[in-house]
């Protein structure tokens, strides 16, 4: 059996995920904001114990940089033995640019 890896979240991530909630609050359905941080979330802790069951992003074709897309996100994350860190919460549809 394989060990799990923890996942954590970045900055830039958790920046992403209250954007999105926002986002939400504004349009007046806030619930569905909350919800689907909520499912955006529990897709990220899946990756504990199946850290490579998302693609390589295409952009970068860096093994250890992977997404899984939960539409109409992207959720970008780093990939290595020991931890799992979400670093990008995203519409699927924009480019992605890392700094």
């Amino acid at each position: 059996m394989t060990e799990k890896r923890p996942v954590t979240f970045a900055e830039s991530a958790m920046s992403d995920l209250d954007d999105i909630l926002k986002y939400y609050e504004n349009e007046q359905v806030s619930d569905t904001g909350k919800r689907l941080i909520s499912e955006i979330i529990g897709r990220a802790a899946r990756l504990a114990a199946f850290p490579l069951s998302g693609r390589i992003v295409p952009e970068f074709n860096i093994s250890d940089l992977r997404e899984i897309i939960y539409p109409p996100f992207r959720l970008v994350y780093r990939c290595d033995k020991k931890k799992v860190r979400i670093i990008r919460v995203w519409r699927s549809e924009r480019l992605l640019k890392l700094p």
